[in-house]
Protein backbone atom coordinates (compact mmCIF):
# COMPACT_ATOMS: atom_id res chain seq x y z
CA UNK A 1 0.00 0.00 0.00
CA UNK A 2 1.08 3.56 -0.69
CA UNK A 3 2.10 5.60 2.05
CA UNK A 4 2.62 8.85 1.81
CA UNK A 5 3.39 11.99 4.64
CA UNK A 6 2.39 15.44 3.83
CA UNK A 7 2.16 18.62 6.20
CA UNK A 8 1.97 22.32 5.08
CA UNK A 9 -1.21 23.96 2.96
CA UNK A 10 -4.00 21.98 1.77
CA UNK A 11 -2.18 22.66 -2.04
CA UNK A 12 1.48 21.64 -0.56
CA UNK A 13 -0.50 18.32 0.86
CA UNK A 14 -2.15 17.56 -2.32
CA UNK A 15 1.17 18.49 -4.42
CA UNK A 16 2.79 15.81 -2.11
CA UNK A 17 0.98 12.73 -4.66
CA UNK A 18 3.53 13.64 -6.86
CA UNK A 19 5.47 10.85 -8.03
CA UNK A 20 3.92 8.18 -5.46
CA UNK A 21 2.57 6.06 -8.91
CA UNK A 22 2.19 6.07 -12.54
CA UNK A 23 0.72 8.69 -13.80
CA UNK A 24 -1.11 6.94 -16.32
CA UNK A 25 -3.09 4.55 -13.71
CA UNK A 26 -4.02 7.67 -11.72
CA UNK A 27 -5.62 9.16 -15.19
CA UNK A 28 -7.17 6.19 -16.36
CA UNK A 29 -8.52 5.72 -12.40
CA UNK A 30 -10.10 9.44 -12.55
CA UNK A 31 -10.47 11.85 -16.04
CA UNK A 32 -10.38 8.85 -17.62
CA UNK A 33 -13.77 7.94 -16.19
CA UNK A 34 -14.61 11.41 -16.80
CA UNK A 35 -14.20 11.13 -20.59
CA UNK A 36 -16.02 7.98 -20.52
CA UNK A 37 -18.91 9.71 -18.74
CA UNK A 38 -18.86 12.77 -21.47
CA UNK A 39 -18.85 10.23 -24.57
CA UNK A 40 -21.47 8.51 -22.53
CA UNK A 41 -23.94 11.90 -22.47
CA UNK A 42 -23.54 12.01 -18.52
CA UNK A 43 -21.93 15.58 -18.45
CA UNK A 44 -23.83 17.68 -20.31
CA UNK A 45 -25.12 20.89 -20.21
CA UNK A 46 -27.30 20.47 -16.85
CA UNK A 47 -24.13 18.28 -15.29
CA UNK A 48 -21.99 21.43 -16.18
CA UNK A 49 -24.24 24.13 -14.41
CA UNK A 50 -24.74 21.70 -11.45
CA UNK A 51 -20.93 21.02 -11.41
CA UNK A 52 -20.60 25.10 -11.58
CA UNK A 53 -22.82 25.51 -8.67
CA UNK A 54 -21.25 23.18 -6.39
CA UNK A 55 -17.73 24.59 -6.96
CA UNK A 56 -19.38 28.20 -6.17
CA UNK A 57 -20.42 26.25 -3.05
CA UNK A 58 -17.38 24.74 -1.96
CA UNK A 59 -15.51 27.91 -2.76
CA UNK A 60 -17.35 29.36 -0.12
CA UNK A 61 -17.57 26.84 2.77
CA UNK A 62 -14.80 24.96 2.01
CA UNK A 63 -11.53 26.32 0.38
CA UNK A 64 -9.49 23.96 1.60
CA UNK A 65 -10.78 20.80 -0.72
CA UNK A 66 -10.48 22.95 -3.50
CA UNK A 67 -6.58 24.16 -2.94
CA UNK A 68 -5.88 20.63 -1.86
CA UNK A 69 -7.72 18.88 -5.38
CA UNK A 70 -5.34 21.96 -6.86
CA UNK A 71 -2.29 20.26 -5.50
CA UNK A 72 -3.73 17.26 -6.57
CA UNK A 73 -4.23 18.14 -10.55
CA UNK A 74 -0.47 19.52 -10.44
CA UNK A 75 0.96 16.29 -8.85
CA UNK A 76 -0.40 14.19 -11.67
CA UNK A 77 -0.47 16.22 -14.49
CA UNK A 78 -4.30 16.22 -14.76
CA UNK A 79 -7.32 18.75 -14.91
CA UNK A 80 -8.36 19.89 -11.69
CA UNK A 81 -11.89 20.62 -13.61
CA UNK A 82 -11.82 16.90 -14.54
CA UNK A 83 -10.93 15.94 -10.85
CA UNK A 84 -13.74 17.86 -9.48
CA UNK A 85 -16.20 16.51 -12.16
CA UNK A 86 -14.65 12.99 -11.14
CA UNK A 87 -15.91 13.28 -7.64
CA UNK A 88 -19.23 14.08 -8.80
CA UNK A 89 -20.10 11.05 -11.07
CA UNK A 90 -22.15 9.22 -8.47
CA UNK A 91 -24.57 12.00 -8.11
CA UNK A 92 -24.18 13.18 -11.78
CA UNK A 93 -25.32 9.41 -12.94
CA UNK A 94 -28.15 9.55 -9.91
CA UNK A 95 -29.59 12.48 -11.28
CA UNK A 96 -29.76 10.58 -14.74
CA UNK A 97 -31.66 8.15 -13.06
CA UNK A 98 -28.76 5.90 -12.23
CA UNK A 99 -26.53 3.12 -13.04
CA UNK A 100 -23.97 0.55 -11.67
CA UNK A 101 -23.07 0.81 -8.85
CA UNK A 102 -19.44 0.94 -8.48
CA UNK A 103 -18.67 2.55 -5.10
CA UNK A 104 -20.39 -0.07 -2.48
CA UNK A 105 -18.88 -0.54 0.79
CA UNK A 106 -19.94 -2.00 4.46
CA UNK A 107 -19.41 0.41 7.11
CA UNK A 108 -19.53 -0.10 10.84
CA UNK A 109 -19.07 1.86 14.17
CA UNK A 110 -18.29 -0.01 17.46
CA UNK A 111 -18.70 1.95 20.82
CA UNK A 112 -17.13 -0.19 23.49
CA UNK A 113 -15.59 -3.70 23.18
CA UNK A 114 -12.06 -4.86 24.59
CA UNK A 115 -10.18 -2.74 23.17
CA UNK A 116 -12.47 0.35 22.89
CA UNK A 117 -14.32 1.84 20.30
CA UNK A 118 -13.68 1.11 16.16
CA UNK A 119 -14.71 1.94 12.86
CA UNK A 120 -14.44 -0.86 10.42
CA UNK A 121 -15.08 -0.54 6.32
CA UNK A 122 -14.59 -2.61 3.57
CA UNK A 123 -14.06 -0.59 0.29
CA UNK A 124 -15.68 -1.55 -2.53
CA UNK A 125 -14.77 0.14 -5.29
CA UNK A 126 -13.36 -0.24 -8.96
CA UNK A 127 -10.65 -2.87 -9.61
CA UNK A 128 -9.27 0.48 -11.54
CA UNK A 129 -8.02 1.52 -8.26
CA UNK A 130 -5.68 -1.61 -6.64
CA UNK A 131 -2.65 0.19 -8.11
CA UNK A 132 -3.16 3.49 -6.50
CA UNK A 133 -5.07 3.32 -3.19
CA UNK A 134 -2.93 5.29 -0.54
CA UNK A 135 -2.38 5.96 2.96
CA UNK A 136 -2.22 9.33 3.54
CA UNK A 137 -0.80 10.68 6.60
CA UNK A 138 -1.63 14.80 6.87
CA UNK A 139 -1.12 17.68 9.11
CA UNK A 140 -0.88 21.39 8.64
CA UNK A 141 -2.35 24.98 9.59
CA UNK A 142 -5.57 23.85 8.67
CA UNK A 143 -6.12 20.60 11.09
CA UNK A 144 -7.07 21.62 14.22
CA UNK A 145 -7.19 18.40 15.53
CA UNK A 146 -3.12 17.48 15.00
CA UNK A 147 -3.23 15.32 12.32
CA UNK A 148 -5.10 13.26 10.03
CA UNK A 149 -4.27 9.26 8.77
CA UNK A 150 -6.73 8.02 6.37
CA UNK A 151 -6.92 5.60 3.53
CA UNK A 152 -8.03 7.09 -0.22
CA UNK A 153 -6.84 6.85 -3.60
CA UNK A 154 -4.07 9.31 -5.75
CA UNK A 155 -5.73 11.48 -7.86
CA UNK A 156 -8.26 12.43 -4.94
CA UNK A 157 -8.46 14.01 -1.32
CA UNK A 158 -7.84 12.49 1.87
CA UNK A 159 -10.11 10.49 3.43
CA UNK A 160 -11.75 9.61 0.23
CA UNK A 161 -13.50 6.50 1.89
CA UNK A 162 -12.15 6.65 5.58
CA UNK A 163 -9.34 8.48 8.26
CA UNK A 164 -9.18 8.86 12.06
CA UNK A 165 -7.53 12.25 13.79
CA UNK A 166 -5.58 12.24 16.48
CA UNK A 167 -8.33 13.32 18.48
CA UNK A 168 -9.67 9.97 18.22
CA UNK A 169 -12.47 10.77 15.88
CA UNK A 170 -12.94 8.12 13.36
CA UNK A 171 -15.31 8.40 10.20
CA UNK A 172 -16.33 5.80 7.18
CA UNK A 173 -18.68 6.57 3.94
CA UNK A 174 -21.31 3.75 2.15
CA UNK A 175 -22.18 5.03 -1.22
CA UNK A 176 -25.85 5.20 -1.61
CA UNK A 177 -27.76 5.66 -5.35
CA UNK A 178 -30.44 8.58 -4.41
CA UNK A 179 -33.28 10.03 -6.58
CA UNK A 180 -32.72 13.19 -4.93
CA UNK A 181 -29.87 16.01 -5.00
CA UNK A 182 -29.31 19.31 -4.62
CA UNK A 183 -26.38 22.06 -4.61
CA UNK A 184 -24.85 21.22 -1.19
CA UNK A 185 -22.05 19.52 0.66
CA UNK A 186 -20.55 16.77 -1.25
CA UNK A 187 -19.69 13.65 0.92
CA UNK A 188 -15.95 13.27 -0.32
CA UNK A 189 -15.24 16.96 0.13
CA UNK A 190 -17.14 16.73 3.82
CA UNK A 191 -15.20 13.45 5.29
CA UNK A 192 -11.39 15.29 5.49
CA UNK A 193 -12.96 18.18 6.81
CA UNK A 194 -15.08 16.24 9.32
CA UNK A 195 -11.57 14.71 10.55
CA UNK A 196 -9.51 18.19 10.04
CA UNK A 197 -12.06 20.10 11.83
CA UNK A 198 -13.91 17.72 14.72
CA UNK A 199 -12.26 16.12 17.68
CA UNK A 200 -15.32 14.56 19.15
CA UNK A 201 -18.72 12.53 17.25
CA UNK A 202 -20.84 15.48 18.64
CA UNK A 203 -18.51 18.17 17.28
CA UNK A 204 -18.59 16.50 13.97
CA UNK A 205 -22.54 15.86 14.03
CA UNK A 206 -22.61 19.92 14.65
CA UNK A 207 -20.16 20.55 11.57
CA UNK A 208 -22.54 18.20 9.46
CA UNK A 209 -26.27 19.80 10.62
CA UNK A 210 -24.52 23.29 9.76
CA UNK A 211 -24.95 23.33 6.18
CA UNK A 212 -26.74 21.43 3.49
CA UNK A 213 -25.76 18.46 1.66
CA UNK A 214 -25.88 17.50 -2.03
CA UNK A 215 -27.54 14.14 -1.06
CA UNK A 216 -26.47 10.35 -1.09
CA UNK A 217 -24.46 8.39 0.60
CA UNK A 218 -23.93 7.42 4.58
CA UNK A 219 -21.07 7.67 7.29
CA UNK A 220 -20.58 5.62 10.28
CA UNK A 221 -18.61 7.95 13.16
CA UNK A 222 -17.25 6.84 16.42
CA UNK A 223 -14.56 8.47 19.01
CA UNK A 224 -12.44 7.69 21.80
CA UNK A 225 -15.31 8.27 24.57
CA UNK A 226 -17.42 5.79 22.92
CA UNK A 227 -19.88 8.13 20.93
CA UNK A 228 -21.43 6.85 18.01
CA UNK A 229 -23.67 7.96 15.31
CA UNK A 230 -24.46 6.75 11.60
CA UNK A 231 -25.56 9.37 9.65
CA UNK A 232 -27.90 9.14 5.96
CA UNK A 233 -27.04 12.13 4.13
CA UNK A 234 -30.40 13.32 2.42
CA UNK A 235 -30.30 16.67 0.30
CA UNK A 236 -33.56 16.95 3.08
CA UNK A 237 -30.97 17.06 5.74
CA UNK A 238 -29.19 14.50 7.11
CA UNK A 239 -30.79 11.93 9.50
CA UNK A 240 -28.88 11.37 12.23
CA UNK A 241 -28.76 8.20 14.80
CA UNK A 242 -26.53 8.14 18.04
CA UNK A 243 -25.09 5.65 20.09
CA UNK A 244 -24.09 1.66 20.17
CA UNK A 245 -23.50 -0.06 17.05
CA UNK A 246 -24.29 1.71 13.79
CA UNK A 247 -24.12 0.14 10.65
CA UNK A 248 -24.35 0.71 6.84
CA UNK A 249 -24.55 -0.97 3.62
CA UNK A 250 -25.65 0.91 0.34
CA UNK A 251 -29.26 1.97 0.82
CA UNK A 252 -31.09 4.43 3.15
CA UNK A 253 -32.54 2.55 6.11
CA UNK A 254 -34.34 5.54 7.95
CA UNK A 255 -37.80 5.21 7.11
CA UNK A 256 -37.82 9.46 6.69
CA UNK A 257 -35.32 8.81 3.81
CA UNK A 258 -35.59 5.16 2.69
CA UNK A 259 -37.29 6.34 -0.49
CA UNK A 260 -34.84 8.04 -2.02
CA UNK A 261 -32.32 5.04 -2.63
CA UNK A 262 -32.52 4.06 -6.21
CA UNK A 263 -32.73 0.30 -6.31
CA UNK A 264 -31.88 -2.01 -8.97
CA UNK A 265 -31.41 -5.80 -8.89
CA UNK A 266 -29.19 -5.49 -11.96
CA UNK A 267 -26.63 -4.21 -10.06
CA UNK A 268 -24.59 -6.89 -7.70
CA UNK A 269 -23.13 -4.20 -5.09
CA UNK A 270 -27.25 -2.46 -4.56
CA UNK A 271 -28.65 -5.33 -5.15
CA UNK A 272 -26.93 -7.66 -1.99
CA UNK A 273 -26.73 -4.36 0.56
CA UNK A 274 -29.75 -5.20 1.96
CA UNK A 275 -28.84 -8.87 2.21
CA UNK A 276 -25.16 -7.47 3.54
CA UNK A 277 -27.31 -4.96 5.89
CA UNK A 278 -29.61 -7.96 7.26
CA UNK A 279 -26.19 -10.04 8.32
CA UNK A 280 -24.83 -7.59 10.24
CA UNK A 281 -28.16 -6.94 11.40
CA UNK A 282 -27.81 -10.74 12.93
CA UNK A 283 -24.06 -10.95 13.56
CA UNK A 284 -23.00 -7.57 15.26
CA UNK A 285 -25.36 -7.31 18.83
CA UNK A 286 -24.43 -11.20 19.49
CA UNK A 287 -20.85 -10.49 19.79
CA UNK A 288 -18.03 -7.97 22.03
CA UNK A 289 -15.90 -7.08 19.12
CA UNK A 290 -12.17 -6.94 18.89
CA UNK A 291 -10.00 -6.05 15.93
CA UNK A 292 -9.34 -9.94 15.44
CA UNK A 293 -13.17 -10.51 15.22
CA UNK A 294 -13.26 -7.33 12.96
CA UNK A 295 -11.27 -9.02 10.40
CA UNK A 296 -12.98 -12.51 10.74
CA UNK A 297 -16.36 -10.06 10.17
CA UNK A 298 -15.16 -8.03 6.71
CA UNK A 299 -13.97 -11.19 5.24
CA UNK A 300 -17.37 -13.05 5.68
CA UNK A 301 -18.38 -14.92 2.07
CA UNK A 302 -21.81 -15.55 1.26
CA UNK A 303 -23.41 -18.09 3.72
CA UNK A 304 -26.36 -20.01 3.03
CA UNK A 305 -28.56 -16.73 3.43
CA UNK A 306 -26.50 -15.24 1.31
CA UNK A 307 -24.12 -11.91 2.65
CA UNK A 308 -21.49 -11.53 0.86
CA UNK A 309 -19.90 -8.48 2.88
CA UNK A 310 -16.07 -9.50 1.34
CA UNK A 311 -16.98 -8.84 -2.30
CA UNK A 312 -14.96 -10.65 -5.10
CA UNK A 313 -14.59 -9.11 -8.34
CA UNK A 314 -13.70 -10.14 -11.78
CA UNK A 315 -10.12 -8.32 -12.06
CA UNK A 316 -11.32 -5.59 -14.37
CA UNK A 317 -12.69 -1.88 -14.03
CA UNK A 318 -16.02 -3.44 -11.72
CA UNK A 319 -16.53 -3.21 -7.97
CA UNK A 320 -15.14 -5.75 -5.63
CA UNK A 321 -13.39 -5.35 -1.88
CA UNK A 322 -10.30 -2.99 -3.05
CA UNK A 323 -9.27 -2.80 0.69
CA UNK A 324 -10.41 -2.97 4.49
CA UNK A 325 -9.68 -1.45 7.50
CA UNK A 326 -9.96 -1.32 10.89
CA UNK A 327 -9.44 1.93 13.24
CA UNK A 328 -8.83 1.77 16.88
CA UNK A 329 -10.00 4.94 18.49
CA UNK A 330 -7.96 4.49 21.99
CA UNK A 331 -4.96 4.40 19.77
CA UNK A 332 -5.61 6.65 16.88
CA UNK A 333 -4.23 3.71 15.25
CA UNK A 334 -5.46 1.85 11.52
CA UNK A 335 -5.13 -1.72 10.34
CA UNK A 336 -5.28 -2.53 6.74
CA UNK A 337 -5.87 -5.45 4.12
CA UNK A 338 -4.80 -4.28 0.10
CA UNK A 339 -7.25 -6.53 -1.92
CA UNK A 340 -9.94 -9.03 -0.54
CA UNK A 341 -9.66 -9.04 3.51
CA UNK A 342 -9.99 -12.78 3.49
CA UNK A 343 -6.12 -13.32 2.05
CA UNK A 344 -5.19 -12.07 5.48
CA UNK A 345 -2.57 -9.54 4.29
CA UNK A 346 -3.01 -7.12 7.17
CA UNK A 347 -1.06 -4.45 8.16
CA UNK A 348 -0.62 -2.10 11.18
CA UNK A 349 0.02 1.34 10.35
CA UNK A 350 1.71 3.46 12.85
CA UNK A 351 -0.35 5.45 15.48
CA UNK A 352 -2.05 9.40 14.27
CA UNK A 353 -0.30 11.78 16.45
Amino acid sequence: MIEISAHGTPRMRGVAQQGAADRQLVARATVGRVELARADGLIDADAEAYLAAQRRFHEEHDPESLDELAGIAEAHGLSEADLFAHLHLGTLRDMKGGGVLIEGCSAIAVAQGPEGPMVLKNRDFSGLHLGIQCVLRHSGPDIATGSVLSLGSLGSLAAWSSGINAAGLAVADTQVAVNRHRVGWLRYFLLPRLLARARTVPQALALIRSLPHAGGGTLVLADRSGATAGVELSAAGPVIEEGGLQWRTNHFRHPLVQDETLESDDDRIAGTSHSRHDYLSRILPTRSWTVASGKALLSAHPDPEGAPVCQHGDGGAGSETISSVIYSCSLGAMEISEGTPCLGRWQAVAPCR
